[in-house]
């Protein structure tokens, strides 16, 4: 069962949601918790995952700022608090992860000019696939960043021709229609709550936000969604630039994750120039960092090892 020094269902004091408009104007929901007092460590921006709210990471947000760091995020573009790109009910659509990226690098610039450094990345699962995406094109560049249980293949019923069957389907009508209608995965029997975490009170957190602010819930994601994933994980995959990036980065990576193919992490992770690489075995489901206390302290260990090494206070 989880222990927690505070309420995740409440906004920690001091903490405030606010808005931020991309360049063409959408409209996206934000957290800011600055640091207080004079021992100010740095800044976190942490990005969550298809679907992701920014409460569900409140607990671990309050590890860091105990610390003297200042939290930001935002709910990406189409999710979330942050709109629906698509009239199908709380459908997760997008037509080009490049929209995701661009909002992360213009989000990025402004946050990075107003905030005290060092300045730290931090991205799970579709968060982390799209952080590692905008390293790798130069569109941030943070001091160290950190990637848990980072999107890097998907899981495909299809194997191999997973791509070229979401094509397929998607292409028998409208693409920003709804993938599936359930679950995280359609063909799988497991649920969503082991799917994610063993540790059901932290399940439990996302599904009471949900109840109280029923705009934050989205559904299952659009075909167009996951066709232009599959792009998105080849085409970063194949990406030479990999190999030269040289950003620190701590990967977190869920041997045994049921959502994501942690292959795609394990495979990636090596060739990146400068990184740390830590696995949970059958402990962990997706959600590292809301899982089981074990678990998660194991996680956040290691993370605030990395950043005392990687991103040491000025």
């Amino acid at each position: 069962m989880a222990t927690s020094p505070i309420d995740r269902r409440a906004l920690p004091a001091g903490s405030k949601v606010q808005r931020w408009k991309a360049r063409d104007g959408w409209d996206l929901r934000v957290f800011d918790w600055p640091a207080e007092g004079p021992a100010r460590r740095g800044s976190i921006l942490f990005q969550g995952g298809r679907g992701d709210i920014f409460e569900k990471y409140l607990e671990s947000f309050a590890h860091w700022h105990a610390q003297g760091w200042s939290i930001r995020s935002f709910d990406w573009r189409g999710q979330g608090g942050s709109g629906r790109l698509t009239p199908a009910a709380n459908c997760g659509h997008i037509e080009d992860y490049g929209d995701y990226v661009a909002d992360l690098g213009d989000f990025y610039a402004e946050w990075s000019a107003s905030t005290p450094g060092p300045h730290v990345a931090m991205g799970h699962s579709m968060g982390g696939h799209l952080l590692l995406r905008a390293l790798v094109e130069g569109v941030i560049r943070p001091d160290a960043a950190v990637l848990v249980a980072p999107m890097l293949r998907f899981k495909s019923p299809f194997g191999p021709f997973g791509e070229r069957a979401a094509r397929l389907l998607g292409g028998l009508g409208n693409p920003s229609r709804p993938a599936w209608k359930g679950n995280e995965k359609p063909y799988t029997t497991e649920t969503r709550a082991s799917l994610l975490t063993h540790d059901p009170d932290r399940y439990s957190d996302e599904i009471w936000w949900q109840t109280q602010q029923p705009e934050l819930l989205t559904g299952p994601p659009s075909w167009r969604w996951v066709i232009e994933g599959f792009r998105s994980n080849r085409e970063l995959a194949a990406d030479p630039r990999l190999e030269t990036m040289d950003v620190p980065v701590l990967m977190l990576v869920a041997r045994h994750d049921g959502l994501v193919d942690a292959r795609g992490a394990l495979a990636i992770g090596p060739r990146l120039r400068d990184a740390r690489m830590v696995v949970f075995e059958k402990e962990s489901a997706h959600e590292i960092l809301r899982e089981a206390d074990p678990v998660r302290d194991r996680a956040l260990g290691e993370i605030d090892q990395f950043l005392a090494a990687r991103a040491p206070q000025p």
